[in-house]
């Protein structure tokens, strides 16, 4: 036990350090792209901590995979470099031991991906299909943003841009550029402006205070100019969206209940990453063992391009499935053929070593060749 849990605290370090790096580039990177929507008008700069954290579940599903098997390398490949794991083979710790001392944290992360696949990240998905479809929802006027020219899209092209907005959804001075019934640019610039409903019908309007309104075509002095103390400009109905369309964001019972391809794929990849996780380990074990010389990250870069590989052909085959080109079964053949290669790489040394031991001229020969 005081080896195991030696081993076992040496991969969770390396695993915890790596997922915490990972998971930090990638919610940077889902962050920005966020913020830029947020500066656009398109999010509401309110919900942007609300999605990131419904989103990290799903990020963290794929990425406590590889923070596993990047924690094997780095933890198993400090005892080959400091020669700790010889100590610990000459003490009669087999490669087979070290594969289920492994095999531990290995447990702990699948069953940690299991939970975040199977639970926690459909239900994250799902409100955040939710959070968009009410920011698709917002009026015109609802998704104004200060100091910046907008495009809003619906019967007619409109451009808006104000220097203020109030906390009761007063505006400042307003700009704003759409095109009459009869195809003419019309400007309308005001001091200021406020939302109105109407009756009960709620047809939302913008109404402006003091200012200009100017319809002509560009570069021609024939032009109409208008000056108003209000000004109604109609607001085009909000969008309602709802339903959720996204199999990643059903939950896992109801796509054991459906026969849609898109379903069925998304039902075992769902299976598919806690199997990921421990396949990597058996994959991870082999590859961690490094000659001193060669430096800790002898075959990090190898080990790394074999792992892309593993994700690469498992997203293929589930892209397969989703097409109804091939069943579920093709997921499954993915860790077969990779459960295969790790086998091969963890017992295939052993066996051609003894065969070699087993031939008497080879011995002889490499005896003579010694003298």
């Amino acid at each position: 036990m005081i080896v195991f849990r030696y081993l076992a605290r040496e991969v969770l370090y390396s695993m915890v350090a790596v997922t915490g790096v990972l998971l930090l580039i990638l919610v940077s990177g889902r962050f920005i792209k966020y913020l830029s929507e947020a500066a656009s008008g398109d999010l509401s700069a309110d919900v942007l901590f609300e999605i990131m954290a419904y989103r990290i579940p799903g990020f963290l599903e794929l990425i406590l995979p590889l923070g596993l098997f990047l924690g094997i390398l780095l933890g198993y490949g400090r005892l080959y470099l400091e020669s700790e794991m010889v100590v610990l083979k000459a003490c009669g710790i087999s490669q087979k031991r070290l594969v289920g001392y492994a095999m531990g944290p290995a447990l702990l992360a699948a069953g940690i991906v299991a939970l975040l696949s199977l639970w926690i990240s459909p239900m994250g998905a799902d409100a955040t299909v939710r959070i968009f479809d009410e920011q698709k929802s917002r009026s015109q006027l609802e998704s104004l943003t200060v100091g910046r020219f907008q495009t809003h899209t619906g019967q007619q092209s409109r451009v808006s841009y104000t220097d203020k907005v109030g906390d009761d959804g007063t505006l400042g001075r307003m700009f704003l550029m759409e095109y009459s019934s009869k195809g003419l640019p019309v400007v309308v610039v005001a001091e200021s402006g406020e939302k109105s409903s109407e009756g009960e019908s709620g047809q939302q309007f913008l109404v402006l205070q003091n200012g200009v309104r100017y319809e002509g075509r560009p570069g021609q002095a024939a032009y109409t100019e208008t000056r108003f103390s209000e000004y109604g400009v109609r607001l085009k109905p909000p969008e309602i969206v709802s339903g959720i369309t996204k199999a990643s964001a059903k939950p896992t019972t109801e796509l054991m209940q459906s026969t849609n391809p898109v379903d069925q794929a998304q039902l075992h990849w769902r299976f598919s990453l806690p199997i990921l996780a421990l396949v990597v380990t058996l994959l991870a074990v082999p590859l961690s063992q490094v000659n001193p010389r060669q430096g800790r990250y002898a075959k990090m870069l190898p080990s790394i391009i074999l792992y892309l590989l593993y994700l690469m052909i498992l997203s293929t085959a589930r892209s397969q499935v989703e097409d109804g080109k091939v069943g579920v079964e093709a997921l499954y053949g993915v860790h077969l053929v990779f459960l295969t290669i790790a086998l091969n790489l963890l017992f295939a040394g052993r066996f051609w070593s003894k065969l070699f031991n087993r031939l008497p001229s080879l011995r002889l020969s490499r005896r003579r060749g010694a003298v």
